[in-house]
Order: C-alpha cells, then sequence, then structure tokens
C-alpha cells in the first residue's frame, strides 16, 4: 500500500506545476527587467541641488547683535547681524566738521576774488583819470613851448610843465602795472576758489564712503530661506568677507543627476523623468530634463584630468544633468538640498 502511494505521488503532476509557475514568474519579472534596462536609463549619482547664499559683512567690526538664530527661516532684507559702528559715526562727526571748514573756506576766497574784482574796477578808473591828466599835461608843455618862444613865459614855467608831464607819465605807468598785478591776482584767486572748491569735493566724497560703511554694518538676508549654522557670535570681531552662515533658497529646489557618457545619446530637453528620494522612500516624484552640461564633471574639478600625461586609464567619465522638479511648490517642504536621489528615465 506504501509503495504503490509514493508511485502515485511521483506521478502527481502538482510539483511540476508549481514548478512551472515558478518558472513563468521568474521569466515574467526577469523579461520586465531586461525591457526596464533596455528602455530606460538610470543613475543613482543624483542629488537635489538648491541655491544656498553666504552671508557676508562689507566692513570688518564688532558684532553687535544677531538677530537670528541656527536654521532660522528668514525674509529677504531681513536685519540679521548688525556691526558697532560707533567708530564710523565719530569720524563721520569729524569729517562733517572739516567740511563746515571748508565751506567757510570757499567763502573767504570767494570773498578776496570779489575784493580783488572791486581793486580791478578802481584801477582801470585810475588809468583813465591818468590818461586825463597826461593828456593835459601834454596841451600844458605844448602850450608853454608856444608861450615860451614868445617869451610870454619863463624858463621855469616851461620847465614845470614838462615836470607835470613826466609826473602824469609815470602815474600811468604804475596804473597800469597795479593793473597787470591786479588781474594776475584775480588769477590765483580763482585757482584759489577752484582748489578749495575741489578740496571741498573730496570731504563730501569721503563723507559719502563713511556714511556707505555705516550702512554696511547693518546686515540683511540677501534671499529669504532658512539659515545654516552660524560662524559668528556677539562681540566678536569680523573682517570684512568672512562667512558668517549661508541661507538656503527653501523655495527653489532641482536635481542634478550624473549620467555615464554611454547613457547621453538619447537624453533630451523635456524627457520626463521619475524620481525616488532615498531619505522619502515613499514620495514619488516626476521631473523634466531642463540641460544637459557641455562639460564633464570632471572638467570642473579643481585639477581637471590630463589625459597626455602619464598612463593612460579610461575612465568613464559622467555629465550632469539639470533636472526640474515637477510641482515643486507642493513638495518643498519635504525637500532638502543635498539628499540623494534615484532617477530614472524612459528613452524608447
Amino acid at each position: 500500500m506504501t509503495k504503490q502511494a509514493t508511485q502515485e505521488e511521483k506521478k502527481s503532476p502538482v510539483r511540476y506545476i508549481v514548478i512551472g509557475i515558478v518558472f513563468l514568474v521568474a521569466a515574467f519579472f526577469g523579461y520586465r527587467k531586461i525591457n526596464y534596462v533596455l528602455t530606460h536609463e538610470t543613475t543613482d549619482n543624483a542629488q537635489i541641488e538648491t541655491q544656498i547664499t553666504p552671508v557676508l559683512p562689507r566692513v570688518s567690526g564688532y558684532v553687535k547683535t544677531i538677530a537670528v538664530k541656527d536654521y532660522d527661516s528668514v525674509k529677504a532684507g531681513q536685519l540679521v547681524v548688525e556691526l558697532d559702528d560707533a567708530e564710523l559715526q565719530s569720524q563721520l562727526e569729524e569729517m562733517e566738521a572739516d567740511y563746515k571748514q571748508s565751506e567757510v573756506d570757499i567763502i573767504n576766497a570767494k570773498a578776496a576774488l570779489n575784493n580783488a574784482i572791486v581793486s580791478l574796477s578802481v584801477n582801470k578808473g585810475t588809468i583813465d583819470i591818468n590818461n586825463v591828466k597826461l593828456q593835459k599835461a601834454k596841451e600844458d608843455v605844448q602850450r608853454d613851448k608856444n608861450l615860451y618862444a614868445a617869451e610870454a613865459i619863463t624858463k621855469r614855467q616851461l620847465d614845470d610843465s614838462q615836470f607835470a608831464l613826466e609826473t602824469a607819465q609815470k602815474q600811468l605807468d604804475n596804473s597800469k602795472n597795479d593793473l597787470n598785478s591786479a588781474e594776475s591776482r584775480i588769477a590765483v584767486l580763482k585757482a584759489s576758489v577752484q582748489k578749495t572748491e575741489a578740496a571741498l569735493a573730496v570731504k563730501q566724497a569721503k563723507i559719502d564712503q563713511t556714511k556707505l560703511k555705516i550702512s554696511y554694518t547693518k546686515i540683511y538676508a540677501p534671499q529669504s530661506g532658512k539659515i545654516g549654522k552660524k560662524n559668528v557670535s556677539e562681540g566678536q570681531f569680523i573682517q570684512a568677507g568672512t562667512p558668517l552662515f549661508s541661507i538656503v533658497n527653501d523655495s527653489t529646489f532641482w536635481i542634478v543627476a550624473n549620467f555615464k557618457e554611454n547613457q547621453l545619446s538619447k537624453l533630451t530637453a523635456g524627457k520626463e523623468v521619475n524620481i525616488e528620494i532615498d531619505a522619502l522612500p515613499d514620495l514619488k516624484l516626476k521631473g523634466t530634463i531642463q540641460s544637459l552640461s557641455d562639460a564633464t564633471g570632471a572638467r570642473f574639478s579643481l585639477l581637471p584630468p590630463d589625459n597626455a600625461s602619464g598612463n593612460f586609464v579610461k575612465v568613464t567619465q559622467r555629465v550632469p544633468v539639470k533636472i526640474n522638479i515637477t510641482d515643486v511648490e507642493k513638495y518643498k517642504t519635504q525637500l532638502r538640498a543635498g539628499l540623494s536621489v534615484f532617477v530614472s528615465i524612459e528613452t524608447k
């Protein structure tokens, strides 16, 4: 009885059915896998990117107040750090006082110039008077010569007339010299006014520069987002250009996927992309290819490889591909810059 049952089990088709089902299932999934590989390009060398802007001071100074904490959300234009501006304010007051003194100097220089111009008018009037006197002296000499020839006057009277002529001539010459001197002095005073005005302009520029530096002591957020870890504390002295912290733009995200060079033939802008995020396995996103880089990632490295030197070993290069995330506004609270991503693109 036992032997007969064993023979019947051997002849039973159940195990063949099970084996057949297993084979069919394996074949089905194997076909799907092979078909997927043949019709899709994939890579896990991808990450989420966003704009990260460093906050840098434009002047040196001691930190007076810090208005944010680690990982706070900020708005563009929000005050985040304020530096102590007491020293700059003191310099500004000194410069403004010096500026007022220069304004007084300009007033004095212009007054001196006006006096010189008035004196020039007086000198011109004196020359006119002396010209009249000279003309009269010449006429007197000529008349006295005629009278002396007629023996109507004495030789002394004629000499007095000639002396008066010479005196008038000297007075006219002196008046002309005074006029030349006054004209030269006016030129000097005009140059002095211009020099004083130029010095005033320089001082005004320095005042404006100091005011600009004072405005730089208040540091505002260059963009909206969330700040990272602060590298500064109150009372600390910081140099201009020292990174204080960075602001991560939390409203704009994209993906950079680094595909191998032999995967690029069917990748074009506009193709749909399936996105899976390692940190969020239940979240399935869609995207589209925006652009492909015109250079491999190695070209952007600090020391690009030079295949012309040393022993050449061929290494498959990778090309960055920028991918826009569909409906990014919907998922922006879940996305984080730097998260690893798996992307797949249908190429058939």
